[in-house]
């Protein structure tokens, strides 16, 4: 049996989780393992899958209300232990300085751009992977 990782889609949007699950595939990238999506619409369902454990990867929209993203990102950098990676997808180029804000380890803008997602995405799989090895 192959490998997967688990990434934690969270947006109050359904078009952009498929956005996210579209952009993706079955995989980002040849040398990163399949992609098993958790989808959370809400900040209390995010905070569940992570207390759960297992999760890979976060890709937490910015946009997402009442609760965004990038704030977030900054609540499970602060409180839980051995954070995922996040991708923020932010609304514009110029919130990148939110992005770093939140401590994201990466950001790409919305509408999600398939090319610049999957290869955000499998970096911060192949990173992920290489401090578990």
């Amino acid at each position: 049996m192959q490998p997967t990782a688990t990434v934690l889609v969270y947006s109050d949007d359904a078009s952009t989780r498929e956005q996210v699950r579209l952009a993706t595939g079955r995989r980002p990238a040849s040398d990163v393992p399949e992609v098993r999506f958790v989808e959370c619409a809400t900040l209390p369902a995010v905070l569940r899958e992570l207390d759960k454990g297992g999760i890979d990867v976060c890709v937490l929209d910015g946009e997402a209300a009442p609760a965004g993203g990038m704030g977030v990102c900054r609540q499970i950098k602060d409180e839980v232990f051995q954070a995922p990676p996040v991708l923020l997808l932010i609304g514009r180029p110029q919130d990148a300085w939110l992005a770093t804000w939140s401590r994201a380890e990466a950001a790409v803008t919305l509408p999600v751009e398939p090319v610049e997602f999957a290869s955000s995405l499998a970096s911060l799989l192949r990173e992920k992977a290489a401090l578990s090895a």
